[in-house]
């Protein structure tokens, strides 16, 4: 798959078919993305790969947090700022309303909302999951390196015709997924991801991204003008 293909068809999906990653494949994408880049090149990111039996009880685990309505662990970090600026905060609330819509569910609905969200504990059905951690004695440029290795992966995925989630949401799980990975003390859980195969039936809305002119200047000459990303023609959501 050409490389602008993959960036402008991975996308956040939110449904996948009950149908086998092949251990393989998993074992080509990893091996390829430890060519991800880090500053001066110390690899911050520790990966588990999940699947099988180990996968199954930590949804069943999770699931059952769920139904019992136990709180949430306290946060190791924070996701996002407690009072978002503009532009931030007004893009984040059009993309909850875009994802809760394509669904059915009205704004201001908070039992749907949550009723909906919980599927991240099942990794949206799944067959493969990552879970990404990274050591508490290191600093925001390092957090920085976890993205580029992320992305990487999902690039990689693509071009193995998978689709993946990244889910900070699993944060909030931090210690059902250690009862099932066993992770050293001095890792924190930065986030989870969900990999499989789309299930196409599931709905969804194509988030559209800001304006070029929004997000990025150019200094100094072009050769040619850089054309406007129209809302439909956009990268798709996180």
């Amino acid at each position: 798959m050409d490389v602008y293909e993959a960036v402008k068809s991975r996308r956040a999906v939110r449904g996948f078919v009950d149908r086998e990653v092949p251990s393989e494949v998993l074992e080509r994408v990893f091996s390829a993305a430890a060519w991800a880049p880090s500053g001066s090149n110390i690899q911050p990111w520790n990966i588990y790969v999940v699947t099988g039996a180990p996968l199954a009880e930590l949804k069943k685990r999770a699931g059952k947090r769920v139904v019992a309505g136990d709180p949430w662990d306290e946060r190791e970090y924070e996701m996002y700022p407690s009072a978002l600026k503009s532009p931030y905060r007004e893009r984040r609330s059009a993309f909850g309303h875009e994802r809760y819509s394509a669904l059915g569910i009205a704004d201001g609905d908070w039992e749907a909302s949550q009723r909906a969200a919980s599927a991240n504990w099942n990794c949206f059905g799944a067959p493969a999951a990552l879970f990404c951690y990274i050591s508490r004695d290191l600093g925001f440029p390092q957090w920085a390196d976890l993205g580029m290795y992320l992305q990487t992966v999902m690039l990689l995925l693509r071009g193995e015709g998978l689709h993946s989630c990244t889910q900070m949401a699993w944060s909030v799980y931090r210690k059902t997924v250690a009862e099932i990975l066993s992770p050293p003390e001095g890792l924190m859980l930065f986030c989870g991801m969900s990999i499989g195969y789309e299930d196409v039936k599931e709905p969804y809305i194509r988030t559209g991204r800001a304006p070029l002119s929004e997000t990025t200047t150019f200094v100094g000459s072009t050769s040619q003008r850089v054309p406007h990303i129209a809302p439909g023609d956009s990268l798709l959501d996180l």
